[in-house]
């Protein structure tokens, strides 16, 4: 198996793509290897230097700290994927772990569909996610997550393009902030 990889515009961060099927379940992200009981991602969770973990569906991006070089744990995070599925498994992360987004009114669901179908993919591309969090007062409120997570360009990125996009097609909706 041959795992590439990918650069993300965070230079912290970097995407695994293992050429399988990584997250059966919608994307994931794991900041803490106690969380988990996720054989892969609580040894990539341990490699010193790495902070978090999203699970795309066929790729994992891998968040590190600041003052680790990649030279120092690229090599380790392939060789643990690869072991992984060398020993036959079909995916990292196989279960129902998706958040129960109900009770949103019109404003909220149509918010929730832009996100889903116009800049999720976009988000993805780069490593990363963004989720709905809450619509009060004519601000989006989001999570990034993944690579976007701690992103220097995630402001421009979040200003210019999910709020430019959320502000022409819902007039009620003045601004978008990471929470």
């Amino acid at each position: 198996m041959f795992v590439q990889t990918e650069l993300t515009p965070n230079p912290n961060s970097l995407k695994f793509l293992p050429g399988k099927n990584v997250s059966n379940s919608g994307p994931y992200e794991i900041t803490n290897k106690n969380d988990i009981q996720n054989e892969l991602v609580r040894n990539i969770l341990s490699v010193n230097g790495v902070e978090g973990i999203f699970l795309g569906q066929d790729f994992i991006s891998v968040n590190k700290k600041e003052n680790i070089k990649w030279e120092e744990i690229k090599h380790i995070v392939i060789s643990l994927i690869n072991d992984f599925y060398a020993d036959g498994k079909e995916f990292v992360i196989d279960e129902n772990v998706k958040e129960d987004i109900s009770d949103l009114n019109e404003i909220e669901e149509k918010i929730v569909k832009i996100l889903e179908q116009k800049i999720r993919p976009a988000v993805a591309r780069d490593g990363g996610d963004i989720k709905f969090k809450e619509f009060k007062n004519g601000v989006v409120k989001v999570q990034l997550q993944g690579s976007c997570s701690g992103c220097p360009s995630s402001t421009m990125t979040l200003k210019q393009g999910v709020q430019n996009l959320l502000c022409h097609y819902l007039p009620e909706v003045k601004e978008v902030i990471a929470v």
